[in-house]
């Protein structure tokens, strides 16, 4: 039992290490495409950039067809991958990972909202005077993981496991916070009665999980036909990403090593990593600085986004992990103290490539992204410069080494896990919610 405990923490543990790692090297080729993109679009190849962009692509069967640009492909197309590979992540957390029990739900969760409605509120708040400007009020609530882990990367060892772990879990609650914020918030021409048809390959992938199936193919062929059903029907075809995700077995098939949902994960990350974001970014980073000067940071939308980044989401998270340890709902993350629980705060307030994507879908005129997508960039050189001050070495005494070693054997390992699931916080009944259903697809 003790050896089994043992293993499974290592295979958790390993399995969070590469995934910091990959998400923190794909930061780095997301800031390449942006700067590549920018150049382009400020330089005489402007036309080339566009052009190429604005290819049109078409895939016809019989009398369906899907004739859309090549930009569109990429943010409705390739980005339904990139929203799957989140519906494997957010799965495999609520199942077996870090959020599997409700006592580590509860500090990341409740930060979540914090990060959430204070930069939303900050932007209206601005833009309250702007209706037309209103429908981005989501672009500030999100966290860009793969910034924020690779400038956390650059501090090395001096930072501990458990902060790391923390804006994890963070920015995996923004996903899911986006994910619906998109469902219920940017759907236009809502056709009712296409996406009634939806109901049909959703009981398919629930019936293809319930039977034990774990072939990638069925899955693949019933994922695409939802993803058609409700890119027709006017929801956002990423969401159908998502559902397909939830509906991928974490049980393995006989003889095999890792599930079908281990697998599909470690297969895509790479190619969504070095692949699909930064060609994301590629496509919607090109903005032009013709015309842009100090004044453009004080334009409404442009202010809103940079303060709701900045100050509202270092606010909204430090305080509501403040007051969730203060009342006790949930521990302090072991070895780190408040200034660098600060420094985490501050780097959720990176959120390029899913507040480009919300930007991307509130203002359908790609000439009103430039004060968009200028606005996610004040807020990262500061967070740099704040983050390394304030994320020094954790507290080093031996209480903390002997709490440390205590935590990292099997047995208090295992005493971890029996005390993790003895009650429900208040205010995570929503999480535990999410847990049964992914139970149900298992």
């Amino acid at each position: 039992m003790i050896q089994a405990i043992r293993q499974k923490h290592r295979q958790l543990t390993e399995a969070i290490n590469d995934f910091l790692k990959m998400e923190a090297t794909g930061g780095l080729m997301l800031v390449a495409a942006t700067v590549l993109a920018m150049g382009l679009a400020n330089s005489g190849l402007v036309g080339t950039y566009t052009a190429f962009l604005e290819i049109p692509v078409a895939v016809k069967f019989g009398d369906l067809e899907i004739a859309k640009p090549f930009l569109l492909w990429i943010n409705d197309g390739l980005m339904a991958i990139f929203f799957f590979l989140v519906g494997l992540e957010i799965k495999r957390e609520f199942r077996i990972g870090e959020l599997a029990s409700a006592a580590q739900v509860a500090l990341p969760g409740i930060a979540a909202i914090g990060g959430v409605l204070v930069p939303s509120g900050i932007y209206a708040l601005i833009n309250l005077d702007s209706p037309e400007s209103m429908s981005g009020w989501a672009i500030p609530a999100a966290t860009d993981i793969a910034f924020a882990l690779a400038v956390l990367s650059l501090l090395g060892n001096r930072i501990p496991g458990s902060l790391k772990i923390l804006l994890l879990a963070i920015a995996i609650f923004d996903d899911l916070g986006a994910i619906l914020i998109i469902a219920f918030f940017y759907t236009s021409k809502l056709s009712l009665t296409v996406l009634a048809l939806a109901i049909i390959p959703i009981i398919l992938l629930f019936i293809l999980n319930r039977m034990g199936v774990t072939k990638t193919a069925p899955y693949v062929v019933v994922g695409i036909v939802l993803w058609t059903i409700v890119l027709k029907s006017g929801v956002h075809a990423t969401l159908a990403g998502v559902i397909t995700a939830f509906a991928i077995p974490l049980a393995k098939a006989e003889g095999a090593h890792h599930t079908l949902l281990e697998e599909l994960e470690h297969g895509l990350h790479r190619w969504v990593a070095f692949g699909i974001l930064p060609l994301f970014a590629f496509a919607n980073a090109g903005v032009s600085f013709s015309g842009m000067g100090l004044d453009s940071f004080t334009e409404p939308v442009s202010l809103g986004i940079t303060l709701g980044l900045f100050a509202g989401k270092q606010i909204g998270i430090f305080a509501m992990i403040w007051l969730t340890v203060k009342l006790r709902l949930a521990p302090m993350p072991r070895d780190a103290n408040w200034l660098q629980i600060y420094g985490v705060a501050l780097l959720c307030g990176i959120g390029f490539t899913m507040s480009l994507f919300i930007g991307s879908l509130a203002f359908d005129n790609r000439s009103s992204w430039p004060s968009c997508d200028w606005a996610c960039w004040p807020v990262r050189s500061p967070a740099r410069f704040w983050v390394t001050c304030c994320c020094g070495l954790p507290p080093r005494n031996q209480g903390a080494q002997q709490q440390r070693r205590k935590a990292s054997s099997p047995a208090g390992f295992a005493d971890k896990l029996r005390s993790g699931r003895r009650s429900i916080p208040p205010g995570n009944h929503f999480t535990c919610g999410l847990q049964a259903i992914l139970r149900a697809v298992d």
